[in-house]
């Protein structure tokens, strides 16, 4: 099963500094139908206007995870990390037991982002926070694993979830597949370009919510950016 989660469908807000689609309930917007998926609690596609941001706040018990699109954000949190996260980059917040962070556009443009939540299965542990560059070229034509739970993702950005984030760059015509399995969640959105998901089409930004499907293949209709996450 696989259910096409059109832009134009998705719930959000605009705040003038920040402009927010959910592809879940989050905030004021509330869908029962749309409480999350599998472990995946939240994705948000924010635009943050440049020279603002999110001031400190707390957040505790969940994965979140952040791919930039466009731009480039800059974190600090109560544990005394910093660190920016350019576009096609990944950071990751494990807030465990508790921590304050914030998350600033000091660009001269606006940054683009997916923030995607994940339930953790660890519990009582301290928190982290951790970033990783990942260029391009090493996802062309396929599906690299960016964050993960599972031990044997040494390259990947550790997570404390029964999930994976995964990320692929497509040219026109390309195919990737990826073995979901048929008892997994997976949550894919394309970035940028139009793609067919088990021939499922999707325009840039929709989001695909499959369960059921041993194999997903995605097939490129025009240059295309994906992100993928893959949970119980």
């Amino acid at each position: 099963m696989i259910e096409c989660r059109p832009l134009a469908s998705l719930g959000g807000a605009n705040h003038g500094w920040l402009d927010t689609k959910h592809h879940f309930s989050f905030g004021e917007y509330i869908d029962p139908k749309r409480m999350g998926w599998g472990a995946i609690r939240v994705w948000n596609d924010d635009a943050i206007a440049p020279q603002t941001g999110f001031p400190p706040h707390p957040h505790a018990d969940m994965e979140i995870v952040t791919y930039v699109r466009e731009g480039a954000i800059t974190h600090q949190d109560s544990l005394g990390n910093r660190g920016r996260t350019e576009a096609g980059d990944v950071q990751v917040m494990s807030a465990g037991t508790g921590i304050r962070h914030a998350e600033y556009n000091l660009e001269p443009g606006t940054t683009r982002l997916f923030q995607i939540w994940i339930m953790p299965n660890e519990h009582g542990v301290s928190p982290s926070w951790g970033a990783k560059p990942f260029p391009k070229g090493d996802r062309s034509g396929k599906f690299v694993t960016l964050a993960s739970g599972f031990a044997n993702d040494n390259d990947a950005l550790p997570i404390r979830a029964d999930a994976r984030v995964l990320g692929a760059t497509l040219k026109a015509g390309e195919t990737a597949d990826y073995p979901l399995g048929e008892n997994r969640h997976g949550y894919l959105v394309p970035a940028k370009g139009s793609i067919e998901v088990n021939d499922v089409k999707l325009d840039a930004r929709d989001g695909a919510a499959a369960y059921g499907e041993r194999t997903l293949r995605v097939k490129a209709l025009e240059d295309s950016e994906i992100v993928l996450v893959d949970a119980a």
